[in-house]
C-alpha cells in the first residue's frame, strides 16, 4: 500500500495532522493500536473533563442552599459518575472515526514500526503487513511515568487510567505529585468524599510550573476544601498493610519521616515518551533523553520522518501536538507555515478553582532582566465573581515597563480556563498594556478582570 503520509498514533497531534493532510490533497493513513483520539479522547483530557463536571455538580447541590434553594439529600453515585466518563470518552472516539471516513483518511489497526525505506509495519493480531509512504509522521505520545521503586502495579500503586475507571470509591488516596493531573484527581476525589493528601517533591508545592501566587491560591483553596499538601517530600516507600496501605514520606528540609495511611496511591509523578519499539535505533533517528530531535518543522534527522506532540521537546499538552501535526503537515504539502512560538502556550489546570496561565511567571520575568509593572486583581472585587458565588482566586498580568509587551498572565478561579485565550491572542499580537486597558470589556464578566489587572498594573485601577 502506497501513501502520501502515513501517521503512527491517532492522538490530538495524529488525527489533526491527518485531517489538515487530507485537505491539503494527500492521501493519508493513520496507524492506531488502540482507541482513535488517543490518550486525550480516551484515557486523559476529555474523561477527565467529565469526572471533574460530575464533581462540580455535587459540590453545587451541597452548596445550594447559599444560592436560595433548598435540595432534599443527594449523594453521588460513583460507578455512574465513572460510567458517565466513560461514556463521554466513547462518543468522542466514535467522533475521530466519522472524521476519518469523512476525510477519507485509510485507519489501520495495528502497532506500528518503521522500516527502511519509507515503510511502516504493522502487526494487528499476529499479522503483519508492510506499508509504504513518501512521509512518515510519528505521533505515539506517552504514558505515565514511574518512580524507582514506586511503580505502578494497578493494585496498590495505580496510575491515571485506573484512577479513571476504578470500580468503587477509596476512603482514602495519597496522590505523588502536585502536577495538573495530580491536582484534578485531588480535585476529584475529595469532593467525591475520600481523604486526599498530595504530595510533592518540589519546595513551591501544587503546581509547581506556575507563578507561586497562584500555587499560594490554591494551597489556600485546597486547604479549605480538606484536602492535605505536603510540599517539598519525597515518597520513600508503599508498604501493603492487610487492605490498606502505609506511605513513608520525608520532609527534603527536616529530614523528618512520617507515614501516611490509605486505601490507594496514584502516582502522578509526570509521564515519559512512547518512543521504544517503533525502530528507531534501526534508522538512526536521533534522540535525546528519550524525546526524539526535530527542527522547526518536526523533521528528524532522516529524511522522510517526522515526529509530533508528546515525543518531542516542548510542553506536552494535546493542543501543543495538534499545532505541531498541522504545521507539519503544511510544511510537507509546501507551504509555508509559521514555526510555533512556544513561549505563547496556554497552560491550563481544571481542578476548582481552575488555574489558566501564558508566558513568563513574575519571577521569570524578572530573571530574564526586564523591569516589570505587575496587576493583579482579586475575583472577590469583581461583581459577576460575587453573583455567581465565585470569588476566589485573580487575574495576574505581567507587563515589560519599558514596552508595554505583555510577558505573562496568571489566572485561578472559576472559569479561568476559558479567559485565557483572550491573553494568548493579545501577545500574538503584540498587544500593549494600554491596548489591554483601553479596550472596553463587557460588564458585569469575570472577563473584567483582565483589564482591572491591567489597570492596577498602571496605577489606574478602579474598583479596588
Amino acid at each position: 500500500m502506497q501513501y502520501d503520509i502515513i501517521i503512527i498514533g491517532s492522538g490530538p497531534g495524529g488525527y489533526v495532522g491527518a485531517i489538515r493532510a487530507a485537505q491539503l490533497g494527500k492521501k493519508v493513513a493513520i496507524v492506531e493500536r488502540e482507541s482513535l483520539g488517543g490518550i486525550c479522547l480516551n484515557w486523559g483530557c476529555i474523561p477527565t473533563k467529565a469526572l471533574l463536571k460530575s464533581a462540580e455538580v455535587f459540590q453545587y447541590l451541597q452548596h445550594a442552599e447559599d444560592y436560595g434553594i433548598t435540595v432534599a439529600g443527594g449523594a453521588p453515585d460513583f460507578n455512574a459518575v465513572i460510567k458517565r466518563s466513560r461514556g463521554v470518552a466513547e462518543g468522542m472516539s466514535k467522533g475521530i472515526e466519522f472524521l476519518m471516513r469523512k476525510n477519507k483518511i485509510d485507519v489501520i489497526r495495528g502497532e506500528g514500526k518503521l522500516l527502511r525505506g519509507k515503510k511502516v509495519a504493522v502487526t494487528h493480531e499476529g499479522k503483519t503487513t508492510n506499508y509504504q509512504a513518501e512521509h512518515i509522521i510519528l505521533a505515539t505520545g506517552a504514558r505515565a511515568r514511574a518512580l524507582k521503586g514506586l511503580e505502578i502495579d494497578g493494585k496498590h500503586i495505580i496510575g491515571y487510567r485506573k484512577a479513571l475507571s476504578m470500580d468503587h470509591l477509596p476512603k482514602s488516596m495519597v496522590i505523588m505529585g502536585a502536577g495538573a493531573i495530580g491536582v484534578e484527581f485531588a480535585y476529584f476525589y475529595n469532593a467525591m468524599g475520600a481523604e486526599v493528601t498530595v504530595v510533592e517533591y518540589l519546595k513551591q508545592g501544587l503546581l509547581p510550573r506556575e507563578d507561586k501566587d497562584v500555587s499560594r491560591e490554591l494551597a489556600r483553596s485546597f486547604k479549605k476544601q480538606g484536602i492535605s499538601v505536603k510540599a517539598d517530600t519525597a515518597v520513600l516507600k508503599v508498604t501493603p498493610k492487610g487492605k490498606l496501605l502505609e506511605v513513608t514520606i520525608k520532609n527534603n528540609k527536616s529530614d523528618k519521616e512520617e507515614t501516611i495511611t490509605c486505601e490507594v496511591v496514584l502516582s502522578a509523578v509526570g509521564i515519559q515518551p512512547n518512543t521504544e519499539g517503533i525502530n528507531l535505533e534501526l534508522l538512526g533517528i536521533q534522540t535525546e533523553r528519550g524525546l526524539v530531535q526535530v527542527d522547526e518543522y518536526y523533521r528528524t534527522n532522516v529524511p522522510g520522518i517526522y515526529a509530533i506532540g508528546d515525543i518531542v521537546p516542548g510542553p506536552a499538552l494535546a493542543h501543543v501536538a495538534s499545532a505541531e501535526g498541522i504545521i507539519c503537515v503544511e510544511h510537507i504539502a509546501g507551504l509555508d507555515p509559521e514555526p510555533l512560538d512556544y513561549g505563547n502556550i496556554p497552560s491550563n489546570t481544571y481542578c476548582r478553582p481552575e488555574v489558566a496561565s501564558v508566558g513568563l511567571t513574575e519571577a521569570a520575568a524578572k530573571e530574564q532582566g526586564y523591569e516589570v509593572k505587575v496587576g493583579k486583581f482579586p475575583f472577590s472585587a469583581s461583581g459577576k465573581a460575587s453573583a455567581a458565588g465565585a470569588k476566589e482566586g485573580f487575574v495576574k498580568v505581567i507587563y515589560d515597563a519599558k514596552y508595554g509587551e505583555l510577558l505573562g498572565a496568571h489566572l485561578i478561579g472559576a472559569n479561568v480556563t476559558e479567559m485565557i485565550a483572550e491573553l494568548v491572542l493579545a501577545r500574538k499580537l503584540e498587544t500593549t498594556g494600554h491596548e489591554v486597558l483601553k479596550a472596553v470589556h463587557p460588564h458585569p464578566t469575570m472577563s473584567e478582570a483582565v483589564m482591572e489587572a491591567t489597570a492596577a498594573a498602571y496605577g489606574e485601577v478602579i474598583h479596588l
